[in-house]
């Protein structure tokens, strides 16, 4: 039994469940208990992060270690290229993702709050945003090309992020700059199922979250 601790609105929680929907597998998802950073929590899942699973008793909280022992445990349809190259670029996205574009995200939801915006903040983090998609431009050109259909490991946080950078951007008013290839990129992960699927489902709590906290 696959049990998948999350947050509805959490963009690693979504990014997990895109793999897991690409692999399609059955999964129950639990609120952490006690709240997220309780000690009911932190006592199953020590970094207290979100996601996590819990797997007939093996329990793993960071999402891009989960998503690697998913691929590992349930290898059909592969989530990491066959070559080393291929399988080092996917890495090489999935990394960035994590430690560049979704900090810069992150950044704006402080933001969200009329009361809380500064022009300053807000033109230094439009300008981080589009220097980051530019350099996302740059690693793409360096990806093998891949059939229509198929979905990596690296793949999978971006378009959820690309869609919090659209919300964030149509909000605030940011004028982020996104690069052509990182457009028809989206474009093409659109057209998976998976992906589909998870942004039908997560668009709502996204908006909710931004609604809530924007006085919309």
């Amino acid at each position: 039994m696959l049990t998948v601790y999350t947050s509805p609105v959490s963009l690693y929680c979504a990014k997990l469940r895109i793999a897991m929907r690409h692999k399609g597998l059955d999964w129950r998802e639990v609120a952490a208990p006690g709240g997220h950073g309780s000690e009911a929590y932190l006592r199953l899942v020590p970094t207290g992060t979100l996601p996590a699973l819990d797997h007939d008793g093996v329990v793993i909280g960071d999402s891009e270690a989960i998503a690697e022992y998913l691929d590992e445990v349930f290898p059909v349809p592969p989530m990491l290229p066959g070559d080393a190259v291929a399988r080092v670029r996917a890495r090489e996205l999935a990394r960035f993702h994590d430690t560049r574009l979704e900090p810069a995200v992150r950044v704006l939801f402080a933001q969200v709050s009329p009361a809380a915006r500064d022009a300053a903040v807000l033109a230094s983090a439009a300008q981080a945003l589009s220097a980051r998609l530019s350099q996302l431009a740059a690693l793409l050109a360096s990806v093998p090309e891949a059939d229509p259909g198929t979905l990596t490991l690296g793949d999978c946080g971006l378009p959820v992020s690309f869609a919090w950078i659209d919300a964030l951007d149509a909000l605030l008013g940011l004028g982020v700059a996104w690069p052509d290839a990182v457009r028809a990129y989206e474009r093409r992960l659109h057209t998976i199922p998976a992906v589909r699927d998870e942004l039908v489902a997560y668009r709502p709590a996204m908006t909710e979250w931004l609604d809530a906290r924007s006085g919309a």
